[in-house]
């Protein structure tokens, strides 16, 4: 009998690696396995990446370190793998998962349509992935075929197909996993950002209708609670630090444990202790690794540690075999990648919420390249690791790869006219995506970047009068005058909206894109010293506000 069963999960398994019943054999597996052990007392690990943004290479990371920018090289691909491979194996039971964005923020990522990706992580053993929502970025169709091509399961219970009209199809992916060790069963449910089709290009996001986490949330915990006796439910999210504490603090959340969260790269070190659940989200771009810890006795979990650790790439030498799996998809693209078109006197980075180095450099660009425009637009993007090391030549050197991080999106350039009063109730509305008191209104980006206008506002304020004076070149903003403005194509955008502002006259596309427009700029004014200028001072918080995130426990550092 004993034969039969171990030959019938033999075939179930490799029945399951050709049908999708992996899953169902490996839980017939577990039950085996907890049959045989049984153990009353022991301890599970959940690990954690999120945003990784493609960045296979250590890089600089900033860290806030006694009122200062300190930088230290972090992540890798190659060095998350030695650092995997030795934490899992201190761990008996360990569970690996990534929160999303995962195939955009790179050249390599760019050039081969996210394809060399794929190879990567699944080196990685991951044994759970969630979408973030930068996965849409080659289209529905493609982000199908790469989650797909990942060989650990997806979750995601507010992601439908579109049949059209505004009608709900099934479900993208499954709403949930469990994952059973010594018969206690643990159960992660996704979600991801509902606004998805508002932050990035529309047609990224074509094909799919979002729905908001809480409008299935108490279905599922009652599931996993009641039917399928998980002792511990996580949610995995990619909402946003601000939106997963409001969610935590929502009555639907009620019999959720943790929320393991993604997004807004934030740094939670001590779990953040809301209504329902705790929340975590562990940083971004492969600089650190979430741990939590769970002690489990008579199949009950009955303790939790929660740590975010550095991947420091000297503690952790470079995988050999990561190395070369790198290197194969690499290496057609590795000449352009590291071609240095230009250079910095001071570091690079787009950690702070209101002004940054590298969204300074990126307005500079696009305004020498103009000339002839009032104010020029950039998105409040919150992606590309710091660049902060000098080279042989003693400055910092701006690579085409480093355009990619970024820029991933190298969008054609658009100008266009508007009336004062547009910008200024575009500008209410922006500052509300930032510092909206109801967490649930927050977007996930920065404030948006602009040059020739100066503006004064107070974050924490009322909104739609957080602004206190608007200036266009030292003049105060003129509700009735006619100012032409310029920001990036964001695809599938009506012809009348540049930058999220409606109605714009007179729209039209330059010859430029993002990405010629650096390169020109770089190519004439190299080295640049790309000093934030305070166009945007908030009147009642600090320049190097590092966070959106207020009312709680929590410090970015």
């Amino acid at each position: 009998m004993k034969s039969s069963r171990r030959k019938f999960i033999a075939q179930l398994g490799a029945l399951g690696a050709s049908t999708g019943l992996a899953s169902v054999a490996n839980a017939a597996t577990d039950t085996n396995a907890s049959q045989i052990e049984n153990p009353s007392s022991f301890t599970l690990n959940i690990l954690q990446t999120t945003d990784v943004h493609c960045q296979i290479h250590a890089h600089d990371e900033l860290f806030w370190e006694n009122g200062k920018s300190v930088f230290r090289k972090t992540g890798g691909y190659a060095h998350l793998k030695t650092f995997l491979d030795q934490h899992r194996k201190k761990m008996k039971h360990s569970f690996l998962i990534d929160t999303g964005d995962m195939f955009q923020g790179s050249e390599l990522s760019v050039k081969t349509t996210g394809e060399a990706m794929v190879p990567i992580l699944n080196a990685l053993n991951y044994d759970l992935y969630l979408p973030g929502n930068w996965e849409v970025i080659y289209y529905k169709k493609s982000m199908q075929h790469l989650m797909g091509s990942l060989t650990a399961p997806k979750v995601c219970a507010n992601m439908y197909h579109d049949l059209g009209e505004g009608k709900k199809g099934e479900l993208i992916f499954p709403p949930y996993h469990i994952w059973t060790v010594n018969g206690v069963k643990i159960g992660f449910l996704g979600y991801t950002d509902h606004l998805v089709p508002i932050r990035q290009s529309p047609n990224y996001s074509k094909g799919i209708i979002y729905t908001k986490p809480e409008d299935n949330l108490a279905h599922y915990v009652d599931v996993l609670r009641n039917q399928e006796k998980c002792a511990f439910i996580a949610i995995v999210a990619h909402l946003g630090l601000s939106q997963q504490i409001h969610l935590a603090n929502l009555p639907s959340c009620e019999g959720v444990d943790y929320i393991l969260g993604g997004d807004t790269h934030e740094r939670v070190r001590k779990p953040i202790q809301a209504k329902y659940a705790k929340v975590v989200e562990p940083g971004a771009f492969g600089s650190f690794v979430g741990n939590l810890e769970l002690k489990i006795e008579n199949g009950k979990v009955i303790g939790d540690r929660y740590e975010l650790i550095e991947v420091e790439s000297k503690k952790y030498p470079e995988s050999k075999e990561m190395n070369q799996i790198i290197a194969k998809y690499e290496g057609p693209y590795l000449e352009d990648i590291q071609k240095v078109v230009g250079y910095s006197t001071i570091p690079l980075y787009r950690y702070f919420v209101i002004e940054n180095t590298i969204d300074t450099m990126i307005l500079d660009a696009i305004s020498w390249q103009l000339g002839d425009v009032d104010i020029v637009l950039s998105n409040g993007f919150r992606f590309c690791p710091p660049r902060s090391t000098p080279d042989h030549s003693g400055q910092i050197p701006i690579t085409n790869g480093y355009l990619y991080d970024m820029l991933p999106v190298d969008s054609q350039i658009r100008t266009g006219k508007v009336k004062g009063i547009q910008i200024s109730e575009w500008i209410e509305k922006e500052l509300n995506n930032v510092f909206a008191k109801d967490a649930s209104k927050r977007f996930g980006g920065w404030v948006v970047k602009f040059k020739g206008m100066e503006v004064k506002f107070n974050a924490f304020g009322e909104e739609g009068k957080r602004v206190e004076s608007i200036t266009v070149k030292g003049t105060p903003l003129d509700h009735q005058k006619i100012y032409k403005i310029s920001a990036c194509e964001r695809d599938g955008d009506p012809d009348d909206m540049i930058c999220r502002i409606k109605g714009v006259t007179e729209t039209e596309k330059t010859k430029y894109t993002l990405h010629q427009a650096l390169r020109n700029y770089l190519a004439k004014n190299s080295p640049v010293t790309p000093t934030p200028p305070q166009s945007a001072i908030a009147l009642d918080a600090p320049a190097t506000l590092l966070t959106q995130v207020s009312g709680v426990d929590y410090e970015f550092k």
